[in-house]
Parts: structure tokens; C-alpha cells; sequence
């Protein structure tokens, strides 16, 4: 491959235009991996949070005792945040009202919140992902028809046109679809990836409050069963 084939010698010479959509791409595609990378990061440190805490939790440990132990709400993720929530929610009610039922409705509303902002945290910048795979090959793509439309500009202007005349404009401007392909493939996979491992983290999330729910309320029932007798 000779100079003026050479990749970067392609670049370079590009017009401005597709320079301009290899310089977006080439942005998104950095962005992209540095998404990556943290939500990686961040989806390993939660699952590692979640398996301890449930450990914690299925230990037999006083619930008072838990409740204490956990940090504030601000520095709590995960079924950690759900369960403070929850257990602050049914301390509060228990003594305010002698209905069960209004206390169990008042924690799931409470942990349904906290869900909710895992849900939320979990799912941080993934709609980026989704958006440089979507839009980068059709990105590429206009600079690719924008610099096919340039050399045919070009041939216009020339008595005689030949392959080597044809083949750097074509190939300079085939260069931006490669540059949306490169940015869009990876972005596409680790997006179907860290989406599919959110759901399951949020699934187990969802699980934990429903078999935390059904422990607060044996509780309020063997709390109404004392009472009574």
C-alpha cells in the first residue's frame, strides 16, 4: 500500500465534511468504551454486594440488628437499599397505626421507591450505548455518500478518469462506514450485555422485597396472635 493509500493519508486528505463524521464517530466510539468499562465495573461490584448482603441477611441475624449495621441510604445499593428502606418505613408505621395491612403497604411502596432508583442507578448511561449503536452506521454512512458524491464532483471535472483516479476518494470515503461499524458493533454488544445483567440484578432485587415483605408480615401476624391471646 503506497502513501496515498495509506489510512491516514486517507483521513487527511477527506473533505471536510467526512473528517468532521470520522471526528464524531471516533468521540462517540471513545465514550462508548469508557461507559463500558464503568458499568462493568459497576455491575461486578454489585452483584459482589448483593451476594453479601444476602449472605448477611439469610445468617439468622437480628433484623434490628441489620437495620443498624447498614449504612445511611445515601451510601446503600442494591437489596441492601431496599431492605433499609423498607425496615425505616415499617419502624416508623408500627407504632403509629395498629392495621398490618397499612404498615405491609407502606414498606412496599417504600421498597417499590428504592427499586426504583437501583433500577434507575443500574441503568445509567446505557441509553448512550443504545444511541451510538443505532446512530453510528447510519452516521458513517453519510459520509460515506457525502465523499462518493465529492469524487464524483471530482471525475466530472477530469477528461479521462481511471482506477487510480477512482480509488482513493472511494476508499477514503468507505473508510467513515468501517469508522460507524467500529464504533456501533461494540457499543451494540456490551449494551444487549450490561442490559441483560442489569434485568437479572434488578430481578433478584424484586425478589428480595417480596421474600422480605413475607417475613414482615409473619411478623405482624405473630405480633396480632400474641396480642390477641
Amino acid at each position: 500500500m503506497n502513501d496515498s493509500m495509506s489510512i491516514p493519508h486517507l483521513i487527511m486528505s477527506a473533505s471536510t465534511v467526512v473528517q468532521l463524521v470520522m471526528l464524531l464517530l471516533t468521540v462517540g466510539s471513545i465514550a462508548s468504551w469508557i461507559v463500558i468499562f464503568q458499568r462493568t465495573f459497576v455491575m461486578r461490584r454489585a452483584k459482589k454486594a448483593h451476594l453479601a448482603f444476602e449472605e448477611r441477611f439469610w445468617s439468622g441475624v437480628d433484623l434490628n440488628e441489620l437495620y443498624r449495621e447498614t449504612p445511611s441510604e445515601q451510601e446503600t445499593n442494591g437489596a441492601e437499599h431496599v431492605f433499609r428502606a423498607g425496615f425505616r418505613e415499617f419502624n416508623r408505621l408500627l407504632p403509629k397505626t395498629r392495621s398490618p395491612q397499612a404498615i405491609l403497604d407502606g414498606v412496599q411502596r417504600s421498597m417499590r421507591v428504592a427499586w426504583s432508583r437501583e433500577e434507575e442507578r443500574l441503568n445509567l448511561h446505557l441509553v448512550f450505548l443504545a444511541t451510538v449503536a443505532s446512530a453510528s452506521p447510519y452516521i458513517g454512512l453519510f459520509g460515506t455518500v457525502w465523499g462518493i458524491m465529492g469524487s464524483f464532483q471530482s471525475l466530472s471535472m477530469t477528461q479521462q478518469a481511471t482506477l487510480a483516479t477512482v480509488a482513493p476518494w472511494i476508499a477514503e470515503a468507505l473508510i467513515a462506514t468501517a469508522m460507524g461499524l467500529f464504533a456501533a458493533i461494540p457499543a451494540v454488544i456490551f449494551y444487549n450485555r450490561l442490559s441483560s445483567e442489569s434485568g437479572k440484578l434488578l430481578g433478584k432485587y424484586e425478589d428480595f422485597a417480596e421474600e422480605f415483605h413475607s417475613i414482615l408480615h409473619r411478623n405482624l401476624q405473630g405480633r396480632g396472635d400474641s396480642d390477641a391471646g
